[in-house]
């Protein structure tokens, strides 16, 4: 318990400082949990009764059930969208965490010296970093964590012919894991730009395109993280690829394993015997397709996860090497 007693006073004075942004967040947090749970409810509703009624949302039906099955189509595209949407402001949130600590709690108090009230007040500058390092993490792991929850448990109601695809990019990076790592990260990268550049905006600024920077190159290398798993098929089409997986590649594949485009005998007019000249002329056996099935979901969390953390201690590792220097 006493290990715990030299941060209360540096803390407190952190939470005091800026209880009212706190309380904002907190409230926008609760009130887009309650949201999305009421999304959720309003969704599985609407599946109940449509399944509840004589038409289907597949497959040939009466004209008396057109519209409803147009109605239901829509509310499900559009419920669909909106968790997108809901897992793109996750996702975008450690950007805003970044230049919050960045700006508002280090660089603005570096800014104007009030800085050195706490130093002469037996609050040593390592105290001081760690009281505001020490805050944020906290509040802002807990609240990413119940939103997480909530927004996956939203997509369970997600009707089966309207799957929010678990590798978009917005799904994938507000899945619990990724949200964690990469809140951390902006809290981190916040820190260490708000030592380095001492002027409020521009240390925001700094700290928003260095965190979406990061985000944005291990997006580009997300499919490469975890080794794909390559299916061949035969010349009819016939893939045993799982469903919901993410396919990367697809084309045609021949005897020896050179692997041609999916149009390579599809020319525009070509009839079906010129086609299989085609094909006999290359030597093409089959289909391949590159993919990560829905199983590979975890490892590449986990691998993306732990570069993320890698960076985040590197980072305040950097920034408690930094003020040293400064206080040296």
């Amino acid at each position: 318990m006493s290990t715990l007693t030299p941060l209360r006073g540096p803390a407190r004075v952190v939470v005091r400082q800026h209880r009212g942004t706190l309380r904002v967040a907190g409230l926008l947090a609760l009130a887009g949990a309650v949201a999305v749970i009421g999304f959720a409810l309003w969704a599985s509703h609407v599946i109940d009764s449509f399944e509840a009624g004589s038409c289907e949302a597949s497959g040939l039906s009466g004209p008396a059930c057109d519209q409803r099955i147009v109605d239901f189509s829509g509310s499900m595209s559009f419920f669909q969208r909106g968790l997108t949407w809901a897992a793109l402001v996750l996702t975008v949130l450690p950007g805003v965490v970044s230049a919050f600590v960045a700006g508002p709690l280090i660089a603005r108090e570096l800014e104007s010296g009030t800085y050195r009230v706490a130093w002469t007040q037996s609050v040593t500058p390592t105290r001081w970093l760690v009281a505001k390092l020490a805050v944020p993490t906290v509040l802002l792991v807990a609240g990413v964590t119940v939103l997480s929850a909530v927004l996956a448990w939203a997509q369970t109601r997600t009707a089966t012919d309207y799957t929010v695809d678990w590798f978009d990019a917005p799904v994938f990076g507000a899945t619990l894991p990724m949200v964690i790592g990469y809140t951390l990260l902006g809290i981190a990268v916040g820190a260490l730009t708000g030592l380095l550049v001492h002027r409020t905006v521009a240390a925001m600024a700094v700290a928003v395109v260095v965190t979406g920077a990061v985000m944005a190159v291990l997006v580009t290398l997300r499919s490469s993280l975890w080794p794909l798993r390559t299916t061949i098929g035969t010349t009819d089409g016939h893939l045993d690829v799982p469903m919901d997986s993410w396919v990367l590649d697809l084309g045609r594949v021949t005897a020896s394993g050179d692997r041609l485009p999916t149009d390579v005998c599809w020319r525009g007019g070509a009839s079906e015997a010129q086609e299989g000249r085609c094909m006999a002329e290359r030597d093409i056996t089959g289909w391949f397709v590159d993919h990560h099935p829905p199983s590979h979901l975890w490892p590449l969390q986990l691998v993306e996860t732990g570069i993320v953390l890698v960076l985040t201690a590197l980072a305040v590792t950097v920034a408690f090497r930094v003020l040293r220097r400064r206080t040296a």
